[in-house]
């Protein structure tokens, strides 16, 4: 029998537990909210259940919850804004608000942060999701994306920790902050060397590759790398600015 080509991404898990989220009450006892799943949703809710191990995470029900008010409101724009590629709802459970999620191992207690061309919210919207002690700042310069962010704040209950910044980063006073994220920049790359100037006396969190890697490297930036769960080709860079 001819095998299947192997893909060079390591392939999430499946599994099925749903029980915390049945009834018509909402998603458990303690949570009386009234909500009514579609599919899109149990799948959205699935992949966080059996994938968020591996991420070294646990989402209490609350949590999942509000990530999967966000996963809405992403589908609701997304035709329009070009928020993220488009992708089942397994793919963006995983590649974007897992991986997202992951960098928050990283902020110390009651840290704040900037979010460096957040787009659709990505990693800022699942971090402050996940931890509640952080703050951030949400930097996108494209009208409408910032007010689709504005309204996932007040969907989430997240603006009394958010402000969103409607600007380029570079116009901006750097605001008080400990760490500088950044996750899928337009010509990241090409604009590290403002990014490091910008956050200097940061520490940072940057999702990329391994080219990302070796433009730190030739900057002298300290860096450690580490390897984002279910991929062999994306990694986290936690770096001292």
């Amino acid at each position: 029998m001819r095998q299947k080509p192997q893909s060079t991404e390591k392939s999430a898990v499946n599994c099925v537990n749903l029980a915390s989220f049945s009834g018509s009450n909402g998603y458990s006892n303690s949570i009386r909210i009234n909500f009514s799943m579609n599919d899109l949703q149990r799948q959205f809710i699935r992949a966080l259940e059996c994938n968020q191990e591996a991420f070294g995470i646990s989402l209490s029900t609350e949590k999942v919850f509000n990530m999967t008010k966000y996963f809405e409101l992403v589908q609701k724009h997304n035709n329009l804004l070009h928020l993220v590629a488009p992708s089942p709802p397994e793919v963006f459970a995983v590649r974007h608000v897992l991986e997202s999620i992951f960098a928050e191992k990283f902020l110390p207690e009651n840290a704040r942060f900037a979010d460096i061309g957040t787009g659709a919210g990505l990693p800022a919207i699942p971090c402050l999701i996940a931890r509640k002690d952080t703050r951030g700042f949400l930097i996108e310069s494209k009208a409408k994306k910032a007010s689709f962010l504005r309204e996932v704040l007040t969907e989430c209950r997240l603006e009394n920790r958010a402000e969103i910044l409607d600007r380029q980063f570079e116009e901006l006073e750097k605001p008080d902050i400990d760490f500088v994220t950044c996750r899928a920049l337009d010509k990241f790359v090409e604009k590290l060397p403002k990014i490091l100037k910008w956050s200097k006396g940061c520490g940072l969190l940057l999702f990329g590759g391994t080219n990302l890697g070796e433009n730190l490297e030739k900057r002298s930036v300290k860096f450690e790398r580490k390897l984002i769960p279910h991929s062999e080709q994306r990694f986290l860079f936690v770096a001292e600015n």
